[in-house]
């Protein structure tokens, strides 16, 4: 097939969308697909690019600060790519995505879409995350502006299904991990001399209100063995500021960086427990690697959270919120090593259901019906 990807930006992977597609652009391919995207940065032989789309300083800070940044919407592109593509494939609603999808709809090329943008991932940056009023207001925008003129949209997890079909979603839902790909394997090397004789606690995810680094900075101070912790928060965003500042009164100093996915692979083969304290998350694709990795994960019991789904059983679960909860957690895990070496090879077994090549193949299933029930081609 030659499929379009819709996804604004696609040049760095400094966010969980822009990750997602980067990962989803390469699989595709491995598979004996064509793949090129619409997105803006520099031009490649395998993008139709288009220019950045700017705001005022406030706004543009924002955005940037998650990692994102957003494109101009331009009709000559898109039909281009229609011309070329047997089915485009859209990954947010930003406006590139929804002035696309009128020009896709006009020439009647097969499209589908996928929901990757919970509201909270925008209403916890404006202090409005446990707004549901707001929150509700945003699903359905989403929905009367984007999401219910297509007939197929994919669903990285069950949890986020159910709320697009309460809030009135009316196309066939997919639901489909986003996959975990084969560098993400049971791995468990001699650690760095800076982490050495330390207890490395490990989280991966943006600075960002919803995810609530916060609360593991907290438990592990509450910690009987606050002494022994070695915090990692691995990411970026706008909040760095503020968890460093936290981190102060840690007994070890804590380590905030940004790192490769090789690097990443590197530093989680040499810790001993990843924790997962967001309020609000459609998959966490990096608590799914970190177990992969054979990590034993400690989550957020979030009713916002599809990954309370993951957890084997309830020694890597807490209440969402509750700070002495994880840090009874963090305890139980330091205390009873022997548990925890059993369960790292048991979350490595259980991670492989959610393979990134299993994923791709339920995903050619979908546009291949999109392509056989809007009429255009063979979905070959």
């Amino acid at each position: 097939m030659k499929i379009v990807l819709v996804v604004d930006q696609f040049d760095d992977a400094n966010n969980g969308t822009t990750i997602s597609g980067q990962r989803f652009a390469r699989a595709l391919v491995a598979h004996g697909n064509q793949v090129r995207v619409i997105a803006c940065g520099k031009p490649a032989e395998y993008k139709y690019a288009v220019h950045q789309l700017h705001f005022p300083f406030f706004v543009e800070h924002l955005i940037t600060s998650q990692g994102m940044r957003l494109a101009v919407p331009n009709r000559h592109v898109f039909e281009k790519a229609a011309a070329w593509a047997d089915v485009v494939h859209f990954m947010v609603p930003t406006p590139l995505g929804v002035m696309g999808l009128r020009h896709v709809e006009k020439l009647g090329i097969p499209h589908t879409a996928a929901f990757h943008c919970q509201p909270e991932n925008i209403t916890f940056s404006v202090h409005l995350g446990n707004n549901k009023k707001v929150n509700d207001w945003i699903y359905n925008r989403f929905r009367d502006s984007f999401y219910n003129r297509f007939t197929h949209i994919h669903c990285p997890s069950n949890m986020i299904a159910n709320q697009l079909r309460d809030h009135g979603y009316t196309a066939q839902l997919h639901v489909i991990s986003n996959g975990i790909g084969p560098a993400y394997h049971y791995c468990k090397n001699p650690k760095e001399d800076w982490m050495k004789e330390k207890f490395a606690i490990i989280m991966v995810g943006r600075y960002s209100g919803e995810k609530r680094q916060d609360e593991l900075i907290e438990a592990c101070k509450r910690s009987r063995h606050a002494r022994r912790i070695q915090l990692i928060l691995a990411g970026k965003g706008p909040l760095e500021k503020k968890y460093r500042k936290l981190c102060e009164s840690l007994p070890n100093p804590v380590v905030m960086d940004f790192y490769s996915p090789e690097r990443l692979i590197e530093i989680l083969s040499q810790c001993d427990l990843y924790v997962h304290t967001s309020d609000a998350e459609i998959e966490a694709m990096s608590c799914m690697e970190a177990f992969a990795c054979g990590r034993v994960p400690v989550i957020a019991d979030s009713p916002r959270s599809a990954t309370p789904q993951f957890a084997i059983d309830e020694r890597s679960l807490f209440p969402a919120g509750d700070v002495d909860a994880l840090a009874k957690r963090i305890d139980y895990w330091i205390e009873h090593p022997d548990e925890r070496e059993e369960m790292e090879h048991r979350y490595a077994e259980h991670a492989k259901q959610w393979s990134l090549s299993h994923s791709i193949e339920m995903t050619e299933e979908m546009f291949r019906t999109a392509i056989r029930e809007q009429g255009k081609g063979t979905a070959e």
